[in-house]
């Protein structure tokens, strides 16, 4: 972590990251400094990058995607054109919600939403298959959800 953050920082951010929609007011009240101090230290923070964006996390099964399938992906190479290429096409997918590039057993971790298993078979036939460079693909459906969050620890 950043030396430059210090405690009242630290709890803006753990304070925002639980509700982001709470007022200047509100904030300024929860984490104890005056409206006008809060204000420019959250102007700071922002500024800085620490606070990256502010978003509604939807909820996935009121949203009909209710399933979660993790993809692991092994490439036939490692070359950077076609790493490049994989990154750029995954992106396209409006089904992953998640690409990570790993080390170890298989180079991409996907993590994607679908309807179903049958919409998740259209993803793979439609988008998955057709990605440059798969050699292999193995998918796990998540059972259930037993923690999720989105806020880091601060």
């Amino acid at each position: 972590m950043n030396g430059e953050l210090d405690d009242t920082d630290l709890r803006i951010l753990n304070a925002l990251q639980r509700a982001g929609r709470m007022t200047n007011a509100e904030l300024s009240e929860k984490v104890h400094l005056s409206p006008s101090a809060c204000h420019r230290r959250v102007q700071r923070l922002e500024r800085e990058g620490y606070i990256r964006d502010y978003v509604a996390l939807l909820n996935a099964r009121k949203m009909g995607r209710p399933t979660t399938v993790f993809v692991e992906i092994t490439l036939s190479g490692q070359s950077d054109e076609l790493l490049d290429r994989f990154e750029r096409e995954v992106a396209m997918i409006p089904d992953v919600l998640e690409c990570h590039l790993m080390a170890g057993s298989f180079d991409y971790l996907l993590k994607i939403v679908a309807r179903d298993s049958e919409d998740f078979s259209r993803i793979h036939r439609r988008h998955l298959t057709r990605l440059p460079g798969v050699a292999q693909m193995h998918s796990s459906f998540a059972l259930k959800t037993v923690f999720k969050t989105t806020a880091l620890p601060v």
